[in-house]
Parts: C-alpha cells; structure tokens; sequence
C-alpha cells in the first residue's frame, strides 16, 4: 500500500468532511429559527435581540459566518447550544461515545453468531442446518428495530425480569449494571446484523468452495477442517470487512430508535433532541462528527481489507 495512496485517502477525508459542513450549514441558514431569539426567548426586547445578533455574528454575511464557523470547528470549538448554553462539542463526543461502545459490542456479539452460523450453512448447503439459518436471516431482515426491541422488553424485562427494561448507566460508574443495561439493546441490533452478515459469509464460502484452488488444496490431502479454516474462510471473511463497516454507518444514525425506546443518551438520539429544539449548532456539530467518523471507519476498512488480501495494491 502505497503512502500516496494513504495520503489520498486522508484528503478526500477531508473533502468530503467539507462539503459535508457546506451542505449542514446551508441547510441549518433556510430553517425557521432565530438564535437569538431561541437564546434570550420570544419576550425579548428588539434592542436585546440585536445586541445579541451582532455579538454572534448573525449580521454578517453568510459566507463570513460559515468561515467563523469552520474554523472555530478546526480549533475545536464546535459553538455553543441554543437550547442549554453548554458548549456543543464535549457533549456531542461523550454521546459518541456511548453510540460507539453500543456500536462495538453490537459488533462484537453479532460476528460471534453469525461468522458459525455462515459458516454452517454454507457446509450444510440445503440441509435443515441451512434452511434454518436462512430462516433466522429472513427474520432478523424483516423485523423492525421497535417491534424486536417491545418483544425483547417485554420478555426479558417485563415477563422474565432478567434484565432492566431502559437506561443507561456508564461502565466507570457501576460495570455489572452497565452491562445488564446494555444487553438488551445490544440484542435488538445485533439482530439484523447478523442476518446481513451470515448471509453474506454463506454466500461467499459456498463461491470460494468451488474455487480451483481449494480442489487442489483438497488434492494435496489437506483435511477439510485445514483446508476451510487455512484456505476458504479467510477469503470468504474479505468481503464481511465491508459490510461491517457500512453497519458502522447504520449503528450511528440507525439505531436512533433503539437509543430512544431504551433511553440511551447516544448522539442520534442527541441529534433528534436538537433537531426538536432547533439547536442549530447541535444540529451542525452532530451531522459533521458523524459524518467523520464514518469517512474514518471506512478508511479504516479499506486498509485493514489490503492488508489481509496480499492481492490488492492501492496505488
């Protein structure tokens, strides 16, 4: 892999993250709010107002407050919250963070499950073992986020009471009942994905089965535990990199409803809460640091997809 490639990559990061602020800032300038008044409120004298106008800039050009804008996000100041007066940025990344550790161990739990379960029914190809792993993947594909998350509430929190129903607690605070409060939700995602990705290892190991080179593996009389986990299943794994880091997109700003129904304060929820309050520089700071981290999660795919396949050269 080539350091102008890498380079390349990291530009078009970059410009991508720019035209993502133009786009988010040209939006927030044409919806029906006044910062202002959202600050100081509707019984505001117009002397108040203006005063307050020419201190944030709102007077100025549109050009010259987008400039403000972009490069106080260059030094880190993402602005101030219309609805809270709190600084946008600390709160936006700390519920990053929690979308991210929701997110991680989504990940983690569903290519537990559905790395075996491809891997079984692609072995078992129209077998019982097959047909029940498609089974489960048409369900998983078909059941919406609210309908697994009121079924999973309801037996495990309301029936069984094994686990809480809703909240949030962080793991520096109390380790056991983090995990409790997170197992839940972590299940009604990792649903879907598992659908996605088990059927999507089980195709590609039933075309690399069939490929010229593992008949040959198996003419060498290498076994056939060597020749699918040696030969098979690391090429058939290529293509799930890319999928799970387009689920890294989906986990940010897809599970917004799973965060709400069990109240977990991650930022697609926070962004539904600005975009209610018209929190214009909420609004604004959420769009950009997801977009970034999924342009970074991709990145990030790429490079770990060249380093397994010796086959692919980025130039």
């Amino acid at each position: 892999m080539s350091p102008n490639y890498i380079l390349k990559r990291i530009a078009l990061i970059f410009y991508t993250l720019l035209v993502v602020s133009l786009i988010v800032f040209a939006i927030t300038q044409i919806l029906p709010a006044d910062a202002a008044v959202m600050m100081l409120g509707e019984n505001a004298t117009d002397q108040a107002l203006d005063a307050l106008r020419q201190r944030m800039g709102l007077n100025d050009p549109v050009w010259m407050q987008y400039a403000h804008w972009l490069i106080g996000i260059v030094q880190g100041n993402f602005g101030t919250s219309l609805r809270t007066g709190q600084p946008v940025g600390p709160v936006m990344f700390e519920a990053l963070g929690r979308s991210l550790l929701l997110a991680l161990l989504s990940i983690t739990f569903m290519l537990i499950l559905a790395i075996p379960l491809g891997i079984i029914a692609a072995i078992r190809r129209g077998r019982v073992a097959d047909m029940l792993v498609s089974l489960i993947s048409y369900v998983g594909v078909s059941l919406p986020e609210f309908v697994t998350a009121t079924v999973a509430v309801l037996l495990f929190a309301d029936w069984l009471k094994w686990l809480p129903p809703t909240g949030y607690v962080p793991l520096t605070e109390n380790f056991g009942s983090a995990i409790a409060h997170l197992t839940l939700p972590v299940f009604v995602i990792s649903i879907i994905l598992i659908a996605h990705v088990s059927r999507m290892v089980r195709s590609e190991l039933i075309d690399v089965l069939h490929a010229d080179y593992i008949r040959s593996a198996r003419l060498k009389g290498l076994s056939g535990s060597s020749v699918l986990m040696g030969h098979a299943l690391r090429n058939a794994l290529l293509p799930t990199i890319t999928i799970v880091a387009l689920d890294v997109g989906y986990l940010l700003g897809g599970v917004i409803v799973v965060e709400e129904i069990f109240a977990i304060p991650g930022i697609g929820r926070q962004l539904i809460v600005a975009i209610q309050a018209r929190d214009l520089p909420a609004i604004q700071a959420g769009v950009l640091i997801m977009a970034a981290t999924y342009s970074i999660v991709n990145f990030l795919a790429d490079m770990l997809y060249a380093a397994l396949d010796k086959r692919i050269q980025y130039d």
